[in-house]
C-alpha cells in the first residue's frame, strides 16, 4: 500500500479586512488623546498641570492621552475651555486623519457627476444599508 504525500500547502494572500467599527471607534478615541496631548505640550503643560486645571485625576489624562480612556463630554468641554478653542477647531485636524485618500477619491468622483446621477449613487447607498441590516454583507471591496 502506496502512501500519497500531500504537497506542501501554499500560503494563500489575503486581502485586507475593512476596518470593524470598533476598530474605528478605538482610532478615534486615540487621535483624541494624541490631541490632547499636542495641545498640552503646545501649551508647555505637565499631565499633572493639565489635569489639576480641568478637575480630573492625572492617571486619567494619561490614559486619555494614550487612546485607553474615552474623553467624556463634560471633560472635552473643559479642555475646549482650556485651549480657548471651539469643537470645530479641536476636530478639524482629527477629521483630516481620519479621512482616507478612497474617501477623498470617492467623494471627488461622486461630485463629479450630474446631480441626477449623484441621486442615483444616494439612492442606492440606501438601498445597500438596509440590505445591510437584514443579514451579512459582501465585504468585499
Amino acid at each position: 500500500m502506496s502512501l500519497k504525500q500531500n504537497p506542501p500547502a501554499v500560503p494563500v494572500p489575503q486581502r485586507p479586512q475593512p476596518q470593524t467599527q470598533q476598530t474605528q471607534k478605538v482610532q478615534q478615541i486615540q487621535l483624541v488623546g494624541r490631541k490632547i496631548r499636542q495641545l498640552r505640550k503646545e501649551h508647555k503643560l505637565t499631565q499633572v498641570e493639565l489635569s489639576t486645571r480641568l478637575g480630573i485625576q492625572q492617571s486619567d489624562l494619561s490614559r486619555m492621552e494614550q487612546g485607553e480612556y474615552r474623553v467624556s463630554l463634560d471633560t472635552l468641554f473643559r479642555i475646549l475651555a482650556e485651549f480657548k478653542m471651539g469643537m470645530g477647531e479641536f476636530f478639524e485636524e482629527i477629521a483630516q486623519e481620519s479621512i482616507t485618500p478612497r474617501d477623498v477619491r470617492l467623494v471627488e468622483s461622486f461630485n463629479t457627476l450630474p446631480h441626477e446621477a449623484q441621486r442615483e449613487v444616494e439612492d442606492f447607498i440606501a438601498f445597500k444599508k438596509s440590505q445591510g441590516r437584514q443579514g451579512p454583507r459582501d465585504t468585499e471591496q
